[in-house]
C-alpha cells in the first residue's frame, strides 16, 4: 500500500479549501470596511457624491480652524510687501506649541478692544520686555539700544515713523507696525488706548507665511532679518 501517495493526495486536496477560506475572510473585511459609508451614502440625498463633498468641506473647515487660514489684505498698510486684495495663508500652528512671535514676523491678530473690532496684519517690532524708541539721530527705529535698518521692507519714501515714541513693551505683549508707516494705523496710533497700543500675544491668530493669491505672486514670507542683531531685552538697560 502506497502511503506516501495517499499523504500527497491528501495534502494537495487541503490547499483549495484554505484558499477559499482566506478569500471569504478578505471579502468580508472589504465589505465591512465600506458598509458604514454605504449606509451613510444611502441616507444622504445625492448619495456618494454628496457624501464626498461633505467630507471635503469638513476637512477644509477643520484645516482652516486649526492649521492654516486664508486672510485677505484689506488695506495698503503693509505695502510694498502685501498689497490690497492679496491673500495670505496664516499659519495657526506657528505659536501653538510654546513658540512666541519674534521681531520681524508678520502676524494676523484680533484687534478687538485694542485696535478695533477686526483682524489686522502688522509686523512685530517689539516683544515683551523690549524698549522701542523712534527715532535715533539717523531717523531709524531703535530697539533695546540697537538701531534697526528697515529699508528692505519699508514703503519707498517712508521714514521709520513721523510720530516719535518711547515705549516699554509689557511681558506677554507685542508692539506692531505696518510697513507703509505713513498709511498704517498701528501701535503708534493707540498709545493712549487700552493696552497702550500693545497687543496680547494670546490675541495673535497666526503668522502670515505665504502669499497664496494672486497665484503669480505665490511667495514665502520670511522673517525680516533687520532685527537679528537686536539684543535680548534683559540686557537692554544693563
Amino acid at each position: 500500500m502506497n502511503t506516501e501517495a495517499r499523504h500527497t493526495e491528501r495534502d494537495r486536496s487541503s490547499h483549495p479549501a484554505e484558499s477559499v477560506e482566506n478569500t471569504d475572510t478578505e471579502g468580508a473585511e472589504g465589505r465591512s470596511r465600506f458598509a458604514l459609508s454605504d449606509r451613510v451614502a444611502e441616507w444622504v440625498p445625492g448619495g456618494r457624491i454628496t457624501l464626498t463633498v461633505l467630507v471635503c468641506l469638513l476637512f477644509l473647515v477643520g484645516f482652516s480652524t486649526f492649521v492654516a487660514q486664508p486672510f485677505e489684505i484689506p488695506s495698503s498698510s503693509m505695502e510694498p510687501g502685501l498689497r490690497i486684495g492679496d491673500r495670505v495663508l496664516v499659519n495657526k500652528l506657528a505659536y501653538r506649541f510654546g513658540a512666541e512671535p519674534q521681531r520681524g514676523d508678520i502676524v494676523v491678530f484680533d484687534g478687538t478692544g485694542y485696535f478695533g473690532n477686526a483682524d489686522y496684519v502688522k509686523r512685530v517690532v517689539g516683544v515683551g520686555g523690549d524698549h522701542v524708541v523712534c527715532c535715533d539721530k539717523k531717523g531709524r527705529l531703535e530697539v533695546n539700544g540697537r538701531s534697526v535698518d528697515e529699508s528692505t521692507f519699508l514703503h519707498p519714501g517712508d521714514s521709520a515713523s513721523e510720530v516719535p515714541f518711547d515705549v516699554e513693551v509689557p511681558a506677554g505683549s507685542l508692539f506692531l507696525l505696518g510697513d507703509h508707516r505713513s498709511d498704517s494705523s498701528d501701535s503708534r496710533d493707540h498709545l493712549g488706548s487700552p493696552g497702550g497700543g500693545m497687543i496680547p500675544v494670546g490675541d495673535v491668530i497666526g503668522r502670515a507665511d505665504w502669499i497664496a493669491w494672486p497665484s503669480d505672486d505665490w511667495t514665502r514670507l520670511r522673517r525680516a532679518g533687520a532685527y537679528a542683531r537686536v539684543p535680548a531685552a534683559d540686557g537692554a538697560h544693563g
